[in-house]
Order: C-alpha cells, then structure tokens, then sequence
C-alpha cells in the first residue's frame, strides 16, 4: 500500500511539473503585439490607394478620414511602432505610405493639432528610420505650430472658435512633444521656450485643487487672464472628462523627460494619484468616459482614456519614488490586462480592423460612442511596448547583477 502511495505521489508530482506554465502578462502582451501586426496589416491594406486614414465605425463601417482631421497621424505611427516591434517588411512599407498620407498637414496652422498629426506619424518615422526627408517635415510643422502662440496668453491657441475669446484645450499639452524635441533636434530655444511656457501657464491655470482638469480654458488676448473654463466634451463643467485627464497626465510627463522640471514631475504625480484613487475608478481601470458620469456604474467605458493613462503610467514609473512606481505599475498592469482580454481587444478580422472595442470620443455631441477609435490603438500599442521595454530592462539588470 506505501508503494502504491509513492508511486500515486510521484505521478502527480510529475504531471504538476509537465504543466504549462500559466502565460504572464508579458505573455499576454506579446501575443497581443502578434495580433495587432496582423490586424493592422489588413486595415491598411483594406485603405490601398485611397489616400485617407482610418478614424472609427460608424454604423457597423469603417470611417475614414482625410489628412485634416486630428487623428490623421495615428495609423501611421502605430504602423511604424508594430514595425519596430516585429522588423515586418510590409509593415514598414505601410508605415511609409500612411505617413506620407498626412505630410501636408506640416502647413497647417488653422488648428493645434499638427503636432499630434505629424510628431506621431513622422517623429516615431524618423525615431527608427533616421530619414532625413522626415526630419525636415518636422521642421516645418514645428515652425507652423508656433505661429498659433500668442505672448499675452502665454498658450498656443487650440480652436479658432469664436464662441470663446482664446480657446486652449487640455489636449494641447500633447503637441508640445514635437517642440521640444524640435528644440533640441534643431538648437532652436523659440521651440523650446514657447512649448515651455505653455505648460507653465496650462498647470496654473486648467487644474482644479484636486489636480482634475476643464476642457477648455479661454484667455482674455489683452490681460492674458482666462475668462471662461468649461468642460466642452465632458458631463459637465465641473466634471473629470476622462480622457481629458489622460492627456494631462501624459503631457506633463513627457515635459518632466524633455525639459527635467521637477514642478512637471509633481503635477504628474498629482494627476495620477487624483485619477487612481477615483472612487469612480473601475475595477479593470478603464475609465467611464468622464468620471462624473451620472449613470455610474452603466456609463460607457473609454478604452482610448485607459490607453492614453496606461502608457504614461508606465513611463512616469521610471521617474517617481518606488512606493509611487510600484502603485503606478499596478494600475497599468490591470489596465494591460484588461485591454489585452476579449472584453476590450477586438478579435482578428473583426472591428473593421481596429485593435480596440468601446472607446467614446464627443459623448455631448453624440460622436463615436461605444466605437473603436484610432488613437486608443495607438497608445495601446505604444502602453505594450512600453511595458515590454521596462520588462527587458529588468531582466538585463538582474542578468548583470
């Protein structure tokens, strides 16, 4: 009978260690970087010839828009991100393609957002390929982008709508990316100082004491003191539009990397603690789509908020005290997990080939709600990569340990 036990004993011991491991996040992460090549292969291949760019649904079909509209930069540089990961020929032959798609928008200065139109698409380009044709166009964007600075507001204007005086949006912090790399890339300190000040007058006067953000905040042009701040996208004035919140806390801390201010890296902190510790903060941490939503917890969730805060979780880790880190990686891991799971990652083939379920993009004005939005794929994208990074950083420390 003791044989038959050990015997019995050492069977199971050996089907527990014949076992597959369960796959880690990174795991998870990779094969979801292996979909998102093949996915978004298809989109651009369904878009061949036509010279526009994948936007969202709209009724079940595929959206697209032309080079103008303020999400044109994002396939582009989500291509070229996929072909850093994956070194995929056609992948970077797309990238190419789908960046020269949106190269006329480096004339731009009716609007603020040709930073994100060309720093996405051209900047991650020029990251990886060192083209020098991309550099240039850089250049001229940059040049564009600082005509819409005014000195007595201190702030790049954002909307030229005449239903405020000066409009500067929350999401005009992400454009100062291409300044300040331009600073640097091109010696020009005029890049550099207006993205600066832009900042500076954006944290004193968009945040509220709990560190949530208004939309919009309009400038008197004479006095450069705001006159009104509102909250355009969101539930209301007073509300936290979640994805506004997103683009606060990335935007600082990409300034806090650029310019090594420790006031930048603080505002950061503030953001992401304010956002953490949400009592409207769900469970998987994709965020409603304002987090004042007044139907909590039925309110539609905003996957491209949850990607947007992932990613600048991840590198804000980097940068913070390791308590902070520590929390900051949490949070980002659930959200990777969470994105990387079938309640939010939409199956090969399907989603008209976007990587992303359930983002909403203007809920007031009734715009792309509970639809895939071009610019949660790329920051999800770019929140994998980065956690992939930091993973392989920290497996070559403790290797040379």
């Amino acid at each position: 009978m003791k044989r038959i036990f050990l015997l019995l004993t050492a069977v199971c011991l050996l089907a527990a260690c014949s076992r597959p491991a369960a796959p880690t996040l990174l795991d998870e992460i990779n094969a979801s970087l292996d979909l998102a090549v093949k996915q978004s292969l298809r989109m651009a291949a369904s878009l061949e010839g036509r010279k526009v760019l994948p936007q969202t649904i709209d009724r079940g079909r595929l959206k697209t828009s032309n080079s103008s509209w303020w999400t044109s930069g994002f396939f582009g540089g989500q291509l070229w991100n996929l072909y850093d990961y994956s070194h995929n020929d056609s992948l970077r032959m797309w990238a190419e393609d789908y960046t020269m798609r949106v190269a006329d928008q480096r004339f731009t200065t009716d609007n603020h957002d040709v930073g994100f139109m060309i720093f996405c698409s051209f900047g991650n380009g020029y990251r990886i390929t060192g083209n020098p044709r991309y550099r240039e166009i850089i250049d001229t964007a940059s040049q564009s982008l600082i005509t819409r600075f005014k000195p007595s507001t201190g702030c790049i204007r954002s909307w030229d709508d005449r239903r405020w005086q000066y409009a500067v949006i929350i999401d005009n912090m992400m454009n100062l990316e291409m300044l300040m790399w331009a600073g640097k890339t091109f010696h020009n300190p005029v890049y550099t100082d207006i993205a600066v000040t832009h900042a500076n007058t954006t944290m004193k006067n968009h945040f509220r004491p709990d560190y949530s953000t208004w939309h919009v905040v309009s400038y008197d042009t004479i006095t450069g003191i705001p006159d009104r701040k509102q909250t355009a996208q969101g539930y209301n004035d007073d509300s936290a539009w979640a994805r506004g919140q997103s683009w606060g806390l990335y935007g600082y801390t990409m300034m806090f990397r650029e310019a090594r201010d420790s006031a930048y890296l603080r505002q950061a902190e503030h953001i992401a603690d304010f956002l953490i510790g949400h009592p409207n903060m769900p469970e998987d941490k994709i965020p409603y789509w304002d987090y004042n939503a007044p139907d909590i917890p039925d309110a539609l969730r905003d996957v491209s908020s949850g990607a947007i805060m992932c990613s600048a979780l991840i590198e804000l880790a980097d940068y913070t005290d390791a308590e902070r880190s520590a929390t900051y990686m949490a949070v980002a891991e659930q959200q990777l997990k969470s994105m990387c799971s079938p309640a939010y990652r939409a199956p090969l083939g399907e989603n008209c080939n976007f990587l992303l379920m359930h983002g909403v993009g203007n809920m007031p004005g009734r715009s792309e709600i509970d639809v895939p939005l071009t610019y949660a794929d790329y920051y999800y994208v770019e929140a994998m990569l980065r956690y992939r990074s930091r993973m392989m950083r920290s497996a070559t420390a403790s290797a040379d340990r």
